[in-house]
């Protein structure tokens, strides 16, 4: 019961007046694969239980929410950046831009945008506020948060089928200890981040 109420008490949006979408990206730790971005437009009346922070939920309560966003969002999109561009921008200049191009991609034009985190660059001219662990504290931005999830570790997943010795289906290119020990064994491949350090013990690989 706890967790619920603690959960009911996400608020929708930052300015209730306007029409705001909120914004998160995942896998910006990661070794491998893109960055995902989600922007998010939820209806005044939206209201869901168990929507938070992606990163509380199981994966099972996130592939249900999925849907429930997408069906009852007004409008919704993902952008990814993938890990060519990642080595050329910088993780944090990726991130911004997945965001920029999810937010590009909406049906609907925001009025205001609510980014997690604490590092944005305007899109437009539209106004933009930054809130550190959004995602545990506003819808919208929990909402992006599981889409970008959702939708980064399905990709991961197809990865796997190609590079089952990194096991991808199951830690999404963190930096486990398991993935670590794949690279040293059997080097990186090319959905590695190359301006990444790949192993603890090496500053750069010969790639």
């Amino acid at each position: 019961m706890y967790r619920a109420k603690v959960k009911s008490m996400l608020k929708l949006q930052v300015h209730p007046d306007l029409v705001e979408a909120g914004t998160d990206e995942a896998g910006r730790g990661c070794l491998s694969g893109p960055v995902v971005a989600a922007a998010v437009i939820l209806p005044k009346d939206f209201s869901n239980e168990i929507l938070t922070d992606s990163k509380k939920l199981t994966e099972k309560q996130r592939l249900v929410l999925r849907p429930i966003i997408e069906k009852q969002a007004i409008a919704y999109a993902v952008a990814f950046v993938y890990q060519e561009e990642i080595d050329q921008l910088n993780i944090l200049r990726a991130s911004i831009t997945a965001m920029h191009r999810a937010i590009d991609q909406l049906t609907v034009t925001p009025e205001f945008i609510s980014v997690d985190g604490n590092k944005f660059v305007p899109y437009t001219n539209i106004k933009h506020q930054t809130i550190v662990k959004g995602d545990a504290k506003y819808l919208n931005i929990a909402a992006a948060s599981i889409l970008a999830k959702t939708y980064r570790d399905a990709y991961m997943e197809k990865l796997h089928l190609d590079f089952p010795y990194y096991n991808w289906k199951k830690n999404k290119g963190y930096p486990t200890k398991e993935h670590r020990e794949a690279i040293r064994r059997y080097g990186s491949c090319v959905y590695h981040r190359k301006s990444f350090k790949l192993l603890p013990e090496q500053l750069k690989l010969n790639l």
